[in-house]
């Protein structure tokens, strides 16, 4: 009797929940202790676990209502297309100021991160029109899919631009894999890649004097950051004492790196449980390097088993899309797992100096308000996707979206054609 409550109260796909509960505990864990430099500047110290606790519960509560969702529905999240843009464009005007970065929106109390709305609304889009995709209507779409993306990559690019790469990547793959012409990516991918190379190269042979007096406050800190990062390991004479060994010294260029690497050296194999002491000096330990907190109190072993979590989470997103007879849950349970596993492996990147910094947060498991519900927003799509996957309510599309006159389309292609 229990067994079937809880089988009809959590539904979908049990690995997923599984993968969602052991994130939720990690995150807990590792929040609480994180935020003790900010406990300790606030009277209540139990404040900043209780709010990340409450965001939480309204990120499960998400979760517990969209896995009811049949998938036709979540065609909505067309509609969200304009509405992240048009709030990205209001954000660049009259957005707070964050730490050097102007990504958030206050509304009344409370702030929101525009950006992670813009990022699942578009894994809805991108999997909406892939599901509608045939040979007749493939370049259409295609140009369609493009200019959407690109045009909320523009958006969010000025201040956060990690995040305008990371969702155009995985808009990019979900194409791949929804079996778009690789002439038509592969012009895509050229063109991206010169546009990269082309900025890199202009901000790294660009003077300080100039890039501090003339260039925007964020291209300024993208050229700054890369420099650190490539400069990294390099030893100057003045790092080599007289005896021939060399003294490491921290800066204000590489304090953030060197504190992840201390409590990566600190947490050993099995780390420090509760004991950890680089969460007092590394900036944003509870976001940005919040992986390595985790290297550091629970050692080699929980690093990995939390990247595991990832590594599984997106192995059991791939299996569940290829039991799909539906394009459109396919598409969204792939793009879902695909943005929650590549930024995961950013963060991770970051914490053991592979990347210079992103900003990425570590999902479901850094702290944050937007970021975490959204996060379990994916997890609840995946779960809603799963839950029936050969059910007949698991339409493509809801029927009045799904007729947005393709038929029409289709017909007036083939007596062009004729």
């Amino acid at each position: 009797m229990e067994f079937n409550f809880l089988g009809r109260a959590f539904k979908g796909d049990k690995v997923i929940w599984c993968i969602f509960i052991a994130l939720c505990i990690i995150s807990l864990l590792e929040v609480f202790s994180a935020t003790s430099t900010i406990a300790y500047r606030q009277q209540n110290h139990w404040a900043p676990i209780l709010r990340h606790s409450a965001f939480l519960l309204i990120g499960f509560a998400v979760v517990m209502f969209l896995q009811r969702i049949p998938s036709r529905f979540f065609s909505i999240l067309l509609l969200g297309l304009p509405i992240s843009a048009i709030l990205l464009v209001i954000t660049m005007f009259m957005g707070e100021d964050v730490n050097g970065a102007q990504r958030w929106l206050g509304i009344g109390a409370f702030t929101i991160q525009p950006s992670e709305f813009a990022k699942i609304s578009a894994i809805g889009f991108v999997a909406f029109f892939l599901s509608k995709m045939k040979p007749d209507n493939e370049s259409w779409i295609f140009k369609t899919l493009i200019i959407g993306v690109a045009v909320l990559c523009l958006l969010i690019a000025p201040e956060n631009l990690s995040t305008a790469c990371l969702l155009f990547g995985v808009c990019f793959l979900m194409m791949f894999i929804g079996q778009v012409s690789i002439k038509k990516l592969g012009t895509v991918a050229l063109a991206g890649i010169a546009a990269i190379v082309l900025l890199l190269g202009s901000l790294t042979m660009l003077p300080d004097d100039i890039a501090d007096k003339y260039l925007p406050g964020r291209l300024a800190t993208w050229k700054n950051r890369i420099e650190r990062h490539s400069g990294e390991g390099k030893i100057s004479i003045n790092d080599v004492n007289e005896d021939g060994s060399i003294a490491y010294k921290i800066t204000d260029e590489n304090y953030q790196v060197s504190h992840a690497k201390i409590a990566i050296a600190n947490g050993g194999v099995i780390g420090l449980p509760g004991s950890g002491t680089e969460r007092d000096f590394l900036p944003q330990a509870y976001s940005d390097f919040i992986f390595a907190i985790i290297l550091e109190e629970m050692g080699l072993l929980g690093g990995l088993f939390t990247l595991m979590l990832y590594v599984v989470l997106m192995i059991r997103c791939g299996t569940l899309a290829s039991k799909c007879e539906k394009k459109f849950p396919r598409y969204l349970i792939l793009g879902a797992g695909l943005i929650l596993t590549i930024q995961a492996l950013a963060n991770m990147a970051v914490a053991v100096n592979l990347i210079p910094v992103t900003g990425q947060p570590l999902p479901l498991v850094s702290r944050g308000g937007t970021s975490t519900i959204i996060t379990c927003a994916y997890f609840g799509i995946i779960l809603a996707c799963s839950s029936k996957l050969n059910d007949s309510d698991h339409e493509d599309v809801d029927e009045s979206i799904a007729n947005v006159d393709f038929e029409t389309f289709d017909n007036t292609t083939e007596n062009e054609t004729a």
